[in-house]
């Protein structure tokens, strides 16, 4: 008479060890750190920030410092401050498509481009919304790897920070890129700084300054 139950009590260890392995995996990808982030983006409807992007390719090297506002749920604004293309801006309010202008004389003409456009993007290819850091800090959790947490990892700018590091499992599906760091403040909880690589060559060496968590943005300063 305690066959079936005996049966039962197999059966849910089987699927346990199915299951629970897979829960962990889950689990595991929500580091304190982005955890902590994802909290603190809750708490702001807009902010503004500096990008200061190294960027390899090949044998091209590109230096761009971009100014960046962002607005709930997908307002995006860059004027590129210094670097090639200085002077540029454009708009992006969701969506496959951006709105901008180029610097110097032709900074008057604005014009409505594909998101991807050669115009629209540095020179590794990336958008406008790459460069936003709830995308940034979502990477890290969607592409697979190995993915670790040091806390106390150094000061930046007079701030602590806590680093994210990826090994990526499969470099040839993430645009090359093997090993993915990201520093984020312990104070903030953003981002500061994140250094991509091929191998053990840096690609992408990025610096975020003078964030304004409180920037009391409005749809009229993102005019598409």
């Amino acid at each position: 008479m305690q066959r079936p139950r005996t049966r039962f009590v197999i059966l849910a260890a089987a699927l346990a060890a199915v299951l629970l392995p897979h829960a962990f995996a889950t689990a595991a990808s929500e580091t304190p750190a982005a955890s902590a982030f994802n909290d603190a983006f809750g708490k702001t409807n807009s902010f503004t920030y500096k990008l200061h992007s190294h960027e390899v390719k090949g044998s091209d090297v590109q230096d761009r410092v971009y100014d960046y506002s962002f607005m709930k749920p997908h307002f995006a604004k860059t004027l590129i401050e210094s670097g090639a293309g200085k002077g540029g801006g454009a708009v992006w309010a969701g969506g496959d498509q951006v709105s901008g202008h180029q610097g110097g004389f032709l900074s008057g003409i604005h014009l409505k481009i594909g998101l991807h456009d050669g115009r629209a993007v540095s020179i590794r290819g990336y958008t406008i919304p790459d460069g936003l850091p709830q995308n940034i800090v979502a990477k890290y959790s969607s592409v697979k790897g190995d993915l670790s947490q040091t806390s106390d990892a150094g000061a930046i700018d007079g701030a602590q920070t806590d680093l994210l590091t990826l090994k990526v499992a499969d470099p040839a599906s993430n645009d090359g890129i093997s090993l993915m760091k990201l520093y984020l403040s312990q104070q903030s909880h953003f981002p500061v700084r994140q250094i991509l690589y091929e191998g053990d060559k840096v690609v992408l060496d990025q610096s975020f300054t003078d964030w304004n968590l409180n920037a009391n943005l409005s749809q009229n300063d993102f005019p598409f």
